[in-house]
């Protein structure tokens, strides 16, 4: 199929030259190729439906909530009334949602907070962007609200620190496990809670499964971090996360900032925010947060050293004109931003949604850099998925794009392994779900064993996981199978 120059001059338009900020010049100087005769296509051309990922839900879209109906552009963009109105029980939810869901729904929802070691809450925005019609096969009521019925019992090697991040903590709010790396740990609260939060021991308050360990963000105590960050010369990296980033003052924001660019040996810092994707205004409206975190950009680019804002959007669902606003306003004053997914059952383990999260974070100057295979939580084993499923996914999703816009798709190897490739595992027993996978830079004298859900596995695996006295019988194949037998598993 061939176009002409007119109707591919109007396809650019509709769907690029009218997103570029310098509209005159650009078309002037387009319209110099108008008379260029087309060479002839080797592929076949698209259709805007393969562009769906340079469409933006616009403005208003909150109007489809009856509680939201009469919200201003004005308010629904003011933080404080995001935060003011964020649900936080189910009770709370039944009100904003005002009969858009059923009874048995919200006593599902009741149920299944009985269960789950995090809290609820949810943004206006991320309330205002749930298909309601459908919630329980909604990407993104499946990441915030839990219910009851799709439930599954945790897999019996789960552990509440899966990571075992407190093992690897000098002092509170600090992990140092990588040679020239440090997690700082400010804060333990966030804009809207996570039902996979691999920190759900930690973050926000108590529930009905979980005493909380805590992070509060006391400046005297970051002190005893700093100063620990400081006497280590080897590292060069620190990821400030929590909670959320998002949750700082703007004054604190900039004194951890400020501090850790003073230590010498410091040459990177990450702030790790869920924010963008579920409260994405702020950027536009809190002036003095955004222009606390492009200062400390700008202060790091002056000494030599880079500071970069990492993200979290799981699914293209949470993304609307706000966020590419936001995103752009970004990119325009220097602040790189990178973004880390987590693979859920039901929300992008599939190559459709994967491929159009990826281009639309891309088309928003967001890095795609990261997509974890999910923790091992506990109460939400039926949000993860095998590693036998994530690896077809990524070699199905590899060359959709440019490398550097490719997300590395990785496990976080429970017992404190470090991030490793997922598919670099050294044995895989996709009967009984068992991985094995090296970590020699964190510890090589250790093991780190990922296990599948077990709902996932045939029936001869589910059998297997039925008999308790199986267990270490399978982990011992596993090891000596992977040729690891002399290594001691980190469970």
């Amino acid at each position: 199929m061939h176009y002409s120059n007119k109707e591919i001059k109007e396809f650019t338009e509709a769907d690029t030259i009218a997103e570029l900020p310098n509209k005159v010049s650009t078309i002037n100087n387009f319209e110099k190729l108008q008379d260029v005769e087309i060479p002839n296509h080797q592929k076949d051309m698209i259709y805007s439906d393969d562009l769906v990922h340079r469409k933006f839900l616009d403005y208003g879209f909150w109007e489809k909530i009856p509680y939201f109906k009469n919200v201003s552009k004005e308010e629904f963009m003011d933080t404080k009334y995001q935060n003011q109105n964020s649900a936080t029980k189910v009770d709370h939810l039944d009100e904003l949602l005002e009969d858009l869901v059923s009874q048995e729904f919200l006593n599902d929802v009741r149920k299944g907070m009985e269960q789950t070691p995090m809290n609820l809450r949810l943004s206006p925005y991320i309330l205002s962007l749930i298909n309601w019609d459908d919630p329980y096969n909604d990407p993104l009521r499946i990441q915030f609200i839990p219910v009851a019925s799709t439930s599954l019992e945790d897999h019996p090697k789960l552990s509440l620190d899966s990571l075992h991040e407190q093992a690897d903590s000098p002092t509170s709010g600090l992990v140092h496990r990588y040679f020239d790396k440090a997690l700082f740990l400010p804060l333990d609260v966030c804009p809207v809670y996570c039902r996979f939060c691999t920190r759900s021991y930690a973050i926000g308050s108590d529930t009905d499964l979980v005493t909380k360990y805590s992070f509060k963000p006391v400046p005297k105590k970051w002190n005893e971090a700093f100063a620990y960050i400081a006497s280590r010369p080897e590292i060069e990296d620190i990821v400030v996360s929590g909670g959320d980033a998002y949750m700082l003052t703007p004054a604190r924001l900039k004194q951890i900032g400020e501090l850790l660019l003073d230590i010498p040996h410091v040459r990177r810092i990450r702030f790790a925010t869920k924010g963008p994707a579920v409260m994405p205004m702020k950027i536009l409206v809190d002036k003095e947060w955004t222009k606390a975190i492009i200062d400390i950009v700008e202060l790091g680019r002056k000494m030599g050293k880079e500071v970069v804002i990492h993200t979290h959007f799981n699914s293209p669902n949470e993304i609307t004109a706000i966020t590419n606003e936001a995103m752009t306003y970004l990119f325009k004053q220097g602040v790189t931003v990178r973004n880390q997914s987590v693979l859920i059952r039901g929300v992008n383990d599939n190559v459709e949604d994967m491929t159009h999260l990826i281009r639309k974070l891309s088309y928003m100057n967001v890095q795609p850099y990261y997509v974890y295979q999910h923790d091992m939580v506990k109460g939400v084993e039926a949000l993860r998925t095998k590693v036998a499923d994530s690896v077809e996914l990524e070699l199905a999703v590899r060359g959709i794009t440019a490398g550097f816009n490719t997300p590395l798709f990785v496990t976080d190897a429970p017992g404190g392994g470090g991030k490793r490739d997922l598919h670099s595992y050294d044995y895989y027993n996709q009967t009984t779900g068992i991985s094995v996978y090296r970590s020699p830079s964190v510890d090589e004298d250790k093991v780190y064993l990922y296990f599948d859900p077990i709902d996932l596995l045939p029936e001869e695996g589910q059998k297997l996981w039925q008999d308790r006295n199986k267990h270490q019988e399978m982990i011992q194949e596993a090891l000596i199978k992977s040729g690891n037998k002399e290594l001691n598993p980190a469970i």
